[in-house]
């Protein structure tokens, strides 16, 4: 196969990696979380943790449970291949609506994500992340009104299989890389 036609279905296979890690953690799917790592990945999330990727996904549900809306959103991709070894710098906008004990918080995040991927069983997968933050914005109480007659009667997305794109497809299987 010319080396050009491969690079792209590579970096596209890469760019699949990304997109369904966004969803997974905007659904707070775990267990299609854990499918993007390959066993041995490292995972560095600065302050919540930093260690095997696994032990990160366990970590999880703790993490995310106070966290009512999660939107990721994937921007500029920069991937760089070599052979069944790749290297991305990946842009990413992230909104984060925390519940606290006063009221809830906007924390939005522009960062980037370091990855380095392998494939291996003819997969690409994380190896090793690192997640970095260039710039943050928190707002409390939060701005977010869900209730605002302007959006009223649309449809509202939410964490975990009750979010009404379970329901939608039929293409999709969600729950499942």
């Amino acid at each position: 196969m010319d080396a050009r036609l491969q690079a792209m279905l590579d970096k596209h296979e890469i760019t699949e990696l990304l997109y369904t890690y966004a969803r997974a953690a905007d659904r707070h799917d775990n267990d299609v979380m854990r499918s993007l790592y390959h066993e041995d990945a490292t995972d560095d999330h600065g302050a919540f943790f930093k260690g095997l990727a696994m032990a990160f996904i366990d970590q999880l549900p703790q993490i995310q449970a106070p966290m009512k809306i999660l939107h990721h959103n994937i921007t500029n991709i920069n991937i760089k291949l070599d052979g069944d070894y790749a290297e991305g710098e990946v842009y990413v906008l992230a909104y984060h609506q925390v519940a606290t004990e006063t009221a809830p918080l906007d924390l939005l995040i522009g960062g980037r994500y370091l990855d380095k991927y392998a494939r291996r069983n003819q997969q690409w997968k994380f190896a090793e992340r690192a997640v970095l933050a260039d710039w943050a914005t928190i707002d409390q109480p939060s701005r977010v009104d869900l209730k605002h007659p302007m959006i009223e009667g649309s449809h509202i997305g939410s964490p975990g299989p009750q979010d009404p794109s379970y329901n939608f497809f039929n293409l999709f299987q969600w729950g499942q890389r």
